[in-house]
Parts: structure tokens; sequence; C-alpha cells
């Protein structure tokens, strides 16, 4: 009676298995990779279009010192980072911005501080370029002789040539609704709602990311602000 061989049947065996295992393998990283998804931003709020009742002027020393602000600025760069799973073949890096200075509690302690009137300098290198500006609002219980409690309080940023603002560490924003926090277009004001119902005290925490375009243009001039303020409506 012949002997089975032991040795030769489990090295048949391996190789037949080896084909199902690596394509076991292979298919197990086609899998669609979970990636965690972003925390939901808040809606975005329509501004009143009434005349306002009250203007304060942020690129003003008077202005600010109203609501006892500071402007902070710092460049923002394109950073290379790793393309996201499940990217398509071909694509093996991405790119981000840094700092990421849209959050809340952000630490700009080291950021170069300027005059209000510094808004309207020419910023940037020109080209394809970003600028954060950053300042923390303290409401007043009146702003020259308007009483601001349960008033509606609006921040316009007006920069030359788009930007996009950070109230309190989020961007208002929706799919396919008017979102004034993200980019408006061309050269026009983002008008952001900061409360419908200003109580003296109230903080609010602002960052504007400028940028200078068209980007696809990269354009020969520079970032600056054309207007910065604050609307009080009831």
């Amino acid at each position: 009676m012949r002997k089975f061989d032991f040795g030769r049947l489990t090295a048949c065996a391996a190789l037949v298995a080896a084909p199902l295992l690596a394509g076991s393998i292979l298919m197990a990283q086609s899998q669609p990779v979970a990636v965690p998804p972003l925390p939901p931003a808040p809606a975005p709020i329509m501004p009143p279009v009434l005349v306002p009742g009250h203007t304060v002027d942020l690129m003003t020393a008077e202005g600010m010192a109203q609501f006892g602000a500071q402007w902070k600025i710092m460049e923002a760069r394109l950073v290379e980072a790793p393309a996201l799973p499940n990217t398509m073949p071909g694509y093996d890096k991405s790119f981000d911005i840094s700092p990421k200075a849209g959050a809340s509690g952000f630490d700009d302690s080291k950021w170069p501080t300027i005059e209000a009137k510094g808004l309207a300098d020419r910023r940037g290198g020109g080209r394809v370029s970003f600028i954060w500006y950053r300042t923390n609002l303290t409401m007043p219980a009146k702003v020259g002789n308007f009483d601001t409690k349960d008033s509606i309080a609006v921040f316009t940023a007006y920069v030359d040539d788009y930007a996009e603002v950070w109230l309190n560490g989020a961007m208002p924003r929706r799919a396919g609704r008017p979102s004034p926090a993200t980019i408006q277009g061309f050269n026009i004001p983002n008008r952001v709602v900061l409360s419908e119902k200003i109580s003296a005290g109230d903080k609010f925490e602002l960052a504007v990311f400028a940028i200078n375009g068209p980007i696809s243009v990269a354009p020969p001039n520079f970032i600056f602000f054309r207007e910065s303020k604050v609307e009080f409506y009831r």
C-alpha cells in the first residue's frame, strides 16, 4: 500500500492557497476605507439688506477700540500632504493650507499685530497667495449713542480679491445655499451675521482667510481690505 507523502501534500496545499490568500488581501485593500466626516458646519444666516442703525469701521483705531480688539496677520502657504484614502491611481500626494487658523482658540500670540488702518496695505507676494487676518471682538453695551442690546450685528469683510470668514471656529455654510462666510465672488463683500440678538459682553472670534485671485490667473497684484466693519440693525 502506497504511503502518503505529507510533505508534498502540504506544499501543494500551500501553492493552491497562496493565490487565494493574495486575492483576498488585494480585495481587502481595494475596499473603501472609512474617512471620518467633517463636523457639520452651522447653517448660514442671511444678513439684513436694510440701512443699519449704526456702523463701526474696523479699519480705524477708534473702531477697533470700541470692541477692545486688535488685528493680527500671518501669511498662509500651500504645503504638500498625503493623498486621501481611495484616491484614484496616479495621485500620490495632495496639498493643504498651513497654518489652519480658523479654529476656535487658535494661538496667534506670536503673530504680528497691525494697526487697523494697515488692513488697507498690500500684502503677500502677489500671484497665488493667502493671508490670515484674526481678531477678537467683545460687544459693548453701546457704540456711540447706539444701544447694542438685542440688535442684529453683521460683520463685513470686503477683501481684494476673495475671502472666507471663520466665526467662533466655524465657517457657516450649506451646499446649494447662499453662504456669506464662503467666497462670494470676485471683489464682493462677505457679510456674516455675528448674532441675531446681541448682549453686552458677547465675544466673537473672527478669522478671515484672504485669497489673491482669480487663482487660475495668478494675478500680478496683492491682498488688501477695501472695507471692514460691524453693522447693527433693529
